[in-house]
């Protein structure tokens, strides 16, 4: 217990900056339902619900005194599944391009504040669970599975936004779902555009981690 207590004061910045956020960006989608009087972005909600899910595991893990290689392999597994919705946010951005009131600038906002909120969280996510690696692996490992899990993440974002699966259908509808990702691996150029968004998306992912290391490890500057 004294160790959880300790966790959250060591980390009350970090928590504090999380939940600012996403009061946020709810604040920001209930002007725009109160002046526009429609509820389209309400599912921004659900999925900031979602993209809250790997950063809550790998809080819960890291509270941890001890936890056992085992135990540790089945979270991570839990773990990659639901990190996509994280990032995912950001494709929401499409959603603009049917936008029909004139406050555009609004809608701009609204999904900007929920996606960056979604991405603070994906690389808050990637830290802690890179932590833990090194403490289960060595650095090269650890880096190794890190920069893999961002790429896989460019590639769920993808399965999600235009392949329409959600993370819990590797269990209700598993079959499916493995068939296309066997095609997309092993027919690559009959699926140039889900290689093609799974680099460049990953890559940005993987810049964007960059950039958070370096000033998350350095908060003074």
């Amino acid at each position: 217990m004294d160790y959880i207590k300790q966790l959250f004061l060591s980390r009350f910045k970090t928590f504090a900056l999380v939940s600012i956020s996403i009061l946020f960006s709810i604040f920001l989608l209930m002007i725009r339902m109160k002046l526009t009087y429609s509820f389209f972005y309400l599912f921004l909600v659900w999925n900031l619900f979602l993209a809250v899910i790997p950063f809550a595991i790998t809080t819960y893990l890291v509270s941890l005194p001890k936890l056992n290689k085992y135990v540790f392999i089945l979270w991570f597994c839990i773990w990659l599944l639901f990190l996509p919705n994280a990032p995912y946010i950001i494709t929401d951005l499409l959603h603009l391009k049917v936008s029909t009131t004139h406050l555009l600038w609004l809608d701009i906002l609204v999904i900007m504040a929920f996606a960056l909120t979604g991405i603070m969280l994906f690389y808050l996510s990637i830290n802690d669970m890179k932590t833990m690696l090194l403490n289960l692996t060595n650095k090269k490992t650890a880096k190794y599975i890190s920069s893999t899990t961002i790429f896989l993440s460019g590639f769920g974002v993808y399965l999600g936004r235009f392949l329409r699966y959600n993370s819990w259908e590797i269990l209700s509808n598993p079959k499916v779902l493995f068939i296309d990702i066997l095609n997309i691996a092993i027919k690559p150029f009959d699926h140039q555009e889900a290689w093609l968004f799974t680099i460049l998306f990953g890559a940005f992912l993987w810049l964007g981690n960059w950039a958070f290391k370096t000033f998350y490890s350095n908060p003074s500057t």
